[in-house]
C-alpha cells in the first residue's frame, strides 16, 4: 500500500469515527446504515487502490447492507 492509500483509508477511518459520534440521537436502523456505508467506503478504496467509484460503491453498497441488519 503506497502513502496516498494510507492516507485515504486513515481518512475515511477517522471521519467514520467522528460520525458516528454525533449519532447518539439516531435509531438502530440508522446507525447501522452509517457504519455500513463507512466500512462499505474504506473496503472499496482498499480493494480498488483508492479509486473514487469503488469508494462510493462500496459505500452504496455497504449502506444498503446496513440499512437490512435487523
Amino acid at each position: 500500500m503506497n502513502t496516498i492509500q494510507k492516507l485515504t483509508v486513515q481518512a475515511a477511518a477517522l471521519t467514520v469515527l467522528f460520525g458516528l459520534v454525533g449519532c447518539s440521537g439516531m435509531s438502530a436502523q440508522d446507525k447501522n446504515t452509517a457504519i455500513g456505508a463507512g466500512v462499505g467506503a474504506v473496503s472499496g478504496s482498499v480493494l480498488t487502490g483508492g479509486s473514487a467509484a469503488g469508494t462510493v460503491g462500496g459505500a452504496a453498497v455497504g449502506g444498503v447492507i446496513g440499512h437490512e441488519v435487523k
